[in-house]
């Protein structure tokens, strides 16, 4: 064990290792003790090192994290954004390396200032609060970058039922906290008190997880609606093209004209490839026939609007039929939907001037939308991977609504752990979720995060199915990270403050 801790390329490649081992912990593979696992391996690697070895220690970490759980990226570079094999390869290394320091700074931080090997039971404790803020600044930072959260190995796992208690950061600090406890039990055997209290922390989060998993936090609000979700299957590089734009919008519609009644019609993101000033007879007309079928149509579509007399261009979800309003989209991705430091990269390469890669943020406390007299949380492709911003959504909501286009990534499994994110939000709310893509994974997901019925991928379909829409507040969406930011913050706070007593005596 010793060539764990010490510094050195060994440690540095069991930290990339364990990294990249988070990987199989979430979905498609769901082994989720590797979560544990990683993180231990990470805490014992950084015990005896100094503040600018543990940085490295971490950046390693960081670099096996996103290289094996975000390669996925290359597909939208290579395939859909023109960047050449070498390119789209060189670019995608030196955003792993970027990305790697969200890592590298937390464990410098945790040898310079936190780190309590004296205390085990306060350093494993103080571990788990600068994991948690780790994962919560990678959310914010620069817009963030909230993927691979270590939480999400939990939705099948034993601490699922920590989801509507405290989200999925909640369920982070246990898998963190866990991991720290494991790797100092040996440590708190010296004295009884302290390993007593060591077992009831280690313990405590995984057998209140197991007992709250399935515990119903909301209740129906009103009947079962029926739900036709289409997944039109457009490939990614017709979207755009103008030659196929009437194509496109007749394929929606002719699938929407022989499908099933029901009280909610749903289309993926930008499913009418037009603006919506431009498309607004197709609406029109799209909006009759939901109306003559007691339906509301939700549809994504591109908006333009005027704002302090420039024009700017939205990704948004309109309504019509029986149902009224129009969202803006306020998470946008880097590249995809804008291009940070546009007036040097725009042009460069095809891959900074993808498609509709110029949206504009949406405003802020928009109202929700509306159908059959209840109010629908939407988040569009991207939003629903915000922890804090969905939960904002969903407290004022009946329903939450989902809607994407995640052919950018192909075969790869990055619409599955899209997916699991998605799932996950519908656990922490306690309501039902409405996931509408254009190849994949359409789905319905259940108040407990399971998916209900769904089509297959890379298939054009029609999924039908039923849900429910739910009232009252799970304590997440009531509460929000504040209780868990808070004893994290006096977690940290006596770190330092213990940290800087010792250096005085």
């Amino acid at each position: 064990m010793r060539w764990i801790t010490r510094p050195g390329w060994p440690g540095n490649l069991l930290a990339l290792a364990a990294g990249a081992s988070t990987l199989l912990a979430l979905a498609p593979f769901d082994i989720w003790p590797l979560a544990v696992l990683s993180i231990a391996l990470l805490y014992l690697g950084l015990r005896e090192l100094s503040p600018r070895q543990a940085m490295w220690r971490g950046w390693w970490f960081g670099f096996g994290l996103y290289g094996a759980g975000t390669w996925w990226i290359y597909v939208s570079m290579n395939t859909y954004g023109g960047a050449s094999p070498l390119l789209a390869i060189l670019l995608l290394l030196a955003f792993f390396a970027a990305l790697a320091w969200f890592f590298a700074l937390p464990t410098w931080l945790w040898a310079r200032w936190l780190r309590r090997t004296e205390a085990p039971l306060a350093d494993a404790l103080c571990f788990a609060a600068l994991w948690l803020l780790q994962e919560a600044f990678r959310g914010w930072f620069l817009t963030g970058f909230p993927w691979l959260y270590a939480g999400y190995s939990q939705l099948d796992g034993p601490l699922a039922g920590l989801a509507p208690l405290g989200g999925v950061w909640l369920i982070s600090f246990a898998l963190a906290l866990t991991a720290a406890l494991l790797c100092n039990l040996h440590r708190l055997q010296a004295r009884p008190s302290f390993l007593a209290v060591g077992c009831l922390l280690l313990l405590a989060p995984w057998v209140l997880g197991l007992v709250l998993k399935g515990h119903a936090w909301t209740k129906p609000a009103g009947d079962p609606l029926k739900v036709a979700a289409i997944q039109g299957n457009v490939e990614q590089d017709l979207k755009w093209d103008p030659a196929h734009i009437d194509a496109q919008l007749a394929l929606y519609r002719d699938l929407s004209f022989s499908s099933r009644p029901v009280d909610l019609l749903v289309w993926p993101e930008t499913a009418v490839p037009v603006l919506k000033d431009q498309a607004q007879g197709y609406i029109d007309v799209m909006g009759r026939f939901a109306a003559e079928r007691h339906s509301a149509l939700i549809t994504g579509v591109p908006v333009r609007e005027v704002v302090h007399h420039q024009r700017r261009y939205y990704n948004g979800i309109t309504v019509t039929g029986e149902g009224d309003g129009t969202y803006l989209k306020q998470k946008l991705v880097p590249f995809g939907e804008y291009v940070p430091l546009q007036d040097m990269l725009r042009g460069a390469i095809e891959f900074f001037n993808l498609p509709m890669s110029d949206f504009a943020r949406g405003p802020e406390d928009q109202p929700l939308l509306q159908a059959k007299g209840y109010q629908i949380a939407p988040y569009i492709c991207y939003e629903v991977v915000y922890p804090e911003f969905a939960a904002g959504l969903a407290a004022r909501s009946d329903l939450l609504l989902t809607i994407s286009n995640d052919t950018w990534f192909g075969t790869s499994i990055g619409p599955l752990q899209h997916l699991q994110m998605a799932q996950m939000r519908a656990l922490e709310a306690g309501r039902w979720m409405i996931r509408a893509t254009n190849n994949g994974v359409t789905a319905l997901i259940d108040p407990f995060g399971r998916i209900t019925t769904q089509v297959p991928q890379f298939q054009q379909a029609v999924l039908y199915g039923e849900v429910v829409p739910m009232q009252q507040l799970t304590p997440y969406l009531q509460w929000r990270s504040w209780p868990l930011a808070i004893v994290c913050a006096l977690l940290l706070g006596w770190a330092l403050l213990a940290g800087r007593i010792a250096k005085t005596v």
